[in-house]
């Protein structure tokens, strides 16, 4: 424990979970972006313009980033160590002012293997996620997971 990740298939022939993904490294940057930007409304100015200048190419990579989302954090947290990127669930106005997913069994144990993998997760603010200590078991709290550099210029954007 605490030394990589490391990917496994089902193999239904054998009836097990074959090792094919030996210690998945994230890319530095990737070019996608992950998040339901059906909430957009509520969330922060810095949010969204980060938001603006990766999908206009305007970022610090000067490329457009695509957006990806399937709207199961494990689903895009699994691509996103594959080909690099963010995933993004920022706190909003609207209905989630403190965030949504939650700290101690969903974001902090993705946010693991997220730094095992090379990465980098943050939750309010520029705080680390995995310093985050809940005061309640059901405790939400906003989650950036990603590439280095893509976090990297996130924290640009956050107040």
């Amino acid at each position: 424990i605490g030394d990589g990740v490391h990917g496994f298939t089902l193999d239904p022939q054998l009836g097990e979970f074959v090792l094919t993904h030996p210690n998945i490294r994230i890319p530095e940057r990737g070019n996608i972006y992950s998040c339901n930007e059906a909430n957009s409304e509520g969330w922060s100015d810095g949010i969204n313009r980060y938001l603006k200048a990766v999908k206009t190419g305007q970022g610090q990579s000067g490329e457009k980033y695509t957006s990806r989302y399937v709207g199961s954090m494990v689903g895009d947290i699994h691509r996103t160590l594959m080909y690099g990127g963010i995933f993004l669930y920022p706190s909003d106005t609207v209905g989630h002012p403190k965030g949504n997913l939650q700290l101690l069994y969903k974001s902090s144990p993705l946010g693991y293997l997220v730094e095992q993998a090379g990465g980098k997760c943050l939750t309010s603010g520029k705080a680390d996620l995995l310093a985050a200590v809940p005061k309640k078991i059901h405790e939400r709290a906003p989650c950036f997971f990603g590439s280095p550099d893509d976090i990297d210029e996130l924290k640009d954007y956050l107040d």
